[in-house]
């Protein structure tokens, strides 16, 4: 992903900035505790396409 996107990218719900999971291929947002898919290397910015974040990744860092 393009850090200059992830660097104005930012949670829909909360307005925080996210950050990029590799593994997993998502923009993760701490503060809303949802993770955002990103298909196609486009990440999908819509809260019914995230998923809740688990207790352990929204503490993880």
């Amino acid at each position: 992903m393009d850090k200059k996107l992830l660097d104005i990218l930012v949670c829909p719900v909360s307005k925080a900035p996210v950050e990029l999971n590799k593994e997993t291929n998502e923009l993760i947002c701490r503060s809303s505790g949802l993770a955002y898919p990103i298909r196609d290397d486009i990440p999908v910015m819509i809260e019914s396409e995230a998923r809740t974040l688990t207790s352990e990744e929204r503490l993880a860092k």
